[in-house]
């Protein structure tokens, strides 16, 4: 992996480089229902959120686990800002990599959640 440039407080974490980006690692961290709740939240905010700013019925370290499982799977970039760890999706770079497929699953998420009422 390549590790992340340096945030200003100094702490940087690794996330993979673009074309280290792997299909396989992307629809794992995506079958989690809890990860794709987080991406869903990330997509509807279009920016960056902390992590704070979820309300996941899990505990703190298994959220901490679920962010880093998508850090790691190339979905999401994490920066810290001075306290606040704040995620972003990397829903360019997944584009580019494989155009539609985002969108494709946030829909299909979309017309679940209608269908499940969730």
């Amino acid at each position: 992996m390549t590790p992340a440039a340096p945030a200003a407080s100094g702490r940087a974490l690794p996330h993979p480089a673009r074309d280290e980006i792997r299909l396989e690692g992307v629809l794992h961290a995506l079958s989690d229902p809890m990860r794709l709740r987080i991406v869903r939240e990330l997509a509807a905010d279009r920016g960056e959120l902390s992590c704070s700013d979820f309300d996941l019925p899990v505990t703190k370290s298994t959220t901490t686990h679920h962010f880093r499982v998508l850090r790691e799977s190339g979905v999401i970039r994490q920066t810290y800002r001075g306290t606040a760890k704040m995620n972003g999706l990397r829903d360019d770079d997944l584009d580019d990599l494989f155009p539609g497929l985002l969108d494709s699953l946030l829909a299909a998420a979309a017309r679940q959640a209608a269908r499940l009422g969730g």
